[in-house]
């Protein structure tokens, strides 16, 4: 027997096992036991874990010995310091001084989530938040300003990534789209603008779509740092080169590699040769950038019972509509790890804001997960982005709505409805 309770705060008893969850057990009775995600992720992280094997000649640990209360200065002495990177790869015996304990795995992990906390600050100016939220980071164009050392610091934050991945740990952050991208050396399309800075790219959608020359542009690019307006040309004598319908494509492209390779190049190179340390480029290259970021990032625990509640419906849509009970249903059904790849194709990351739903950003400010009624019931279920909006047309059965949700997910790299 099954029974809930009708508090404040709502949470449900199952009397034949005399435990307690949050989420509805008869939903997942009802929808059946969570489906273990099929995709090749797995396969290739069972790969890329077969790949990395302990160098001959190596101690057989690595002592991290830090203060708490100093955890980044003293990792950073520890980490920054070591002439050879495959020390880094030895068992890594991890210690916080005045502390008692041995360490099996448990205080290695707390470490590289503490010390995650201190490298990804904004406070120390290496890193910031993205134009449209406050938990997805990308590097800060003019961390130089804020620390003369800023490509030091820049390897040694490198080199810790790759000893998570590589010791099969996580790190507590969650980077743009196109950084993940750019580890990968793939290129950063005009659709990777939209998930950062929305008005950007309605700005060089409308010059992708528009004839430009009454806007009377040039290739150069204006940015303000500190206060001070700067022009640089996005080539040789731009400021010269109008853009015209000719030339716009190369414009926009020039655009997009200013904003997100050239502005932190050095950047991006003093961490990518501190991750290289530990990792070859080559042995990440069977991951795509979302597969990058459950490496790196993991799969977080999501709150479904949270999610729903917090979740707007458009249209003809409402909570009680048949299409969306069965969406929910396709929820329950799947496991932690599909959930989290839903959530990527909706809202372009993994990442669930501290105080969770209720306080997810789209381009504008806050935006719920949203979902809309749109479509034709030939058409996959399409994602929005920049607006946590899922487009999902008005199936006609439960086995319709869960298989093209999947298709659609799976498929989003080259799904046209994606952007």
């Amino acid at each position: 027997m099954v029974c809930s309770l009708l508090l404040p705060v709502v949470f449900y008893i199952d009397h034949n096992t005399r435990g307690t969850q949050w989420e509805d057990p008869r939903l997942q009775r009802f929808a059946g036991p969570a489906v273990p995600y099929s995709r090749d992720y797995k396969r290739k992280y069972e790969y890329f874990r077969s790949k990395l094997k302990k160098p001959a000649n190596v101690p057989t640990k690595f002592d991290v010995r830090v203060r708490r209360s100093h955890v980044l200065e003293d990792s950073f002495n520890i980490i920054a310091t070591v002439s050879n990177a495959d020390k880094l790869k030895a068992r890594l015996w991890v210690e916080f001084r005045g502390e008692k304990g041995l360490d099996y795995g448990g205080v290695a992990r707390e470490w590289f989530y503490l010390l995650s906390h201190e490298m990804f600050n904004p406070y120390y100016g290496l890193f910031e938040y993205s134009a449209y939220d406050n938990y997805t980071l990308q590097i800060n164009p003019n961390s130089g300003i804020a620390n003369e050392d800023h490509l030091t610091y820049f390897r040694f934050i490198g080199r810790v990534v790759g000893m998570a991945a590589y010791h099969g740990k996580l790190i507590d952050a969650f980077f743009i789209r196109p950084f993940y991208k750019m580890m990968l050396g793939k290129e950063i399309s005009i659709k990777d603008l939209e998930a950062v800075d929305s008005e950007y790219y309605n700005s060089m959608l409308w010059i992708s779509e528009n004839d430009p020359e009454e806007l009377g542009l040039t290739f150069t690019v204006t940015e303000e740092i500190f206060g001070e307006i700067i022009e640089k040309e996005l080539k040789p004598g731009g400021k010269d080169v109008p853009v015209t319908s000719e030339n716009k494509s190369e414009y926009i492209q020039l655009i997009i590699q200013h904003r997100f390779v050239e502005r932190i190049h050095q950047q991006m190179t003093s961490f990518m040769e501190g991750f290289r340390d530990l990792l070859s480029s080559d042995l990440i290259q069977i991951f795509d950038e979302k597969e990058l970021e459950l490496l790196l990032c993991g799969v977080g625990d999501i709150n479904v019972v949270d999610w729903k509640t917090n979740t707007q419906y458009k249209g003809s849509y409402n909570a009680g509509h048949p299409v969306i009970v069965w969406f929910w249903k396709a929820v329950y059904s799947f496991d932690n790890e599909l959930r989290t790849r839903l959530l990527q194709f909706v809202t372009g990351t993994s990442r669930v804001p501290m105080n969770g739903f209720a306080e997810l950003y789209g381009s504008n400010g806050p935006q719920l997960f949203t979902i809309e009624r749109w479509g034709t019931l030939d058409k996959l279920p399409r994602a929005h982005t920049c607006f946590n909006r899922l487009d999902l047309p008005e199936y006609t059965s439960y086995a319709e709505l869960r298989e093209k949700l999947l298709i659609a997910i799976e498929s989003s790299e080259g799904f046209e409805g994606v952007d």
